[in-house]
């Protein structure tokens, strides 16, 4: 709790807690169990993704394509298990995991096998991922899906008749991710060998850590998250629609940064990106509240990746600029 106090963890917390109080005073409906729980049960898909993206950009790489992957494995897995009589959680758990993976590592492949920016390649797999989506189904929804995944699991269950308030699989799902993605990153040496790849890649190379593994990591990774969070979301909506997920990555991506991941890579963490999801969630959610245009959130969103980037520029040309300041000093 004491690191959490003055780091951008800590900033995010308040600043959720201030924005929560202020959105309690100005609405009616803000501050009740059954918000917090729509609000936990409706961003689980995108904390997963951003548990996710986290590990990627703190390998030092950057990936948009999570989200299509993710409408991928939903379609693809639920067509399986439609086609072996239906399947279980288990089978279903199993296919995304291995889908979300393949394409995950499929990313890697290219990156480092091809030695294609991680930016560029991701941005062709994007669209070659939803082009084969939309091309080969036609576009069309799965409405009919397997009873196991048809039928809403619930957790937890508070209040009663119309004031009853519900957790649903969904958020456990996403406790679980998230705890094994801050096991490795924060309590293993693997996870400190991809905070020092991501901080400076040559000289990892030099000390030892292969390249391969770090990249298949952290795109492997991603691609399993993208893969349990599509199945959770087809799970939560009840259907497979193939472009439910199409646009989200620009969200999900604004929140990790938010929460203290930078695009330069070695720096960023689990809780952050969680705590960024929320932030915006909690935005989003206030503006709707508050009867504001949806518009405003994508704005901010928007402003959220510029100023974040700038940041992240501002902090290495900042050495650069000192060291100019102290040389024409002396001269």
């Amino acid at each position: 709790m004491r690191r959490m106090v003055g780091s951008v963890e800590g900033i995010l917390f308040v600043i959720l807690l201030a924005l929560c109080v202020v959105l309690s005073l100005a609405t009616d409906s803000f501050f009740s169990m059954q918000n917090f729980f729509d609000l936990l049960n409706n961003q689980s898909v995108n904390i997963i993704f951003a548990v996710g993206l986290v590990v990627v950009l703190i390998a030092g790489g950057i990936d948009i394509s999570f989200s299509v992957a993710a409408s991928v494995v939903q379609y693809v897995v639920v067509v399986m298990m439609i086609q072996i009589g239906g399947g279980n959680w288990l089978l279903g758990f199993v296919a995304a995991m291995v889908c979300g993976l393949a394409l995950g590592l499929f990313n890697a492949f290219l990156i480092h096998k091809l030695r294609i920016v991680s930016i560029i390649a991701s941005i062709g797999t994007y669209n070659l991922f939803f082009g084969l989506l939309m091309y080969l189904t036609r576009g069309r929804s799965i409405y009919a899906i397997p009873d196991w995944l048809d039928e809403r699991v619930a957790l937890l269950t508070v209040g009663a008749d119309r004031a009853e308030a519900t957790l649903y699989l969904p958020a456990l799902v996403m406790l679980v991710v998230v705890s094994v993605a801050w096991f490795i990153l924060a309590r293993t040496g693997f996870g400190r060998l991809v905070y020092g790849f991501g901080s400076d890649p040559e000289a990892a190379r030099r000390s030892g850590v292969r390249i391969a593994v770090m990249q298949g990591f952290a795109y492997g990774w991603l691609g399993l998250c993208a893969g349990i969070a599509g199945l959770m979301q087809a799970h939560m909506v009840r259907e497979v629609v193939p472009n439910a997920l199409y646009g989200r990555e620009l969200d999900v991506l604004a929140a990790v940064v938010l929460g203290g991941a930078v695009l330069g890579g070695g720096r960023g963490t689990v809780l952050g990106a969680a705590l960024g999801v929320l932030l915006l969630a909690v935005v989003q959610n206030g503006l709707n509240l508050l009867g504001v245009t949806p518009y405003a959130f994508k704005a901010i969103v928007g402003a959220i990746i510029l100023i974040a980037v700038t940041f992240t520029n501002f902090d290495k040309v900042a050495p650069l600029i000192g060291l100019s300041n102290r040389k024409a000093r002396t001269t």
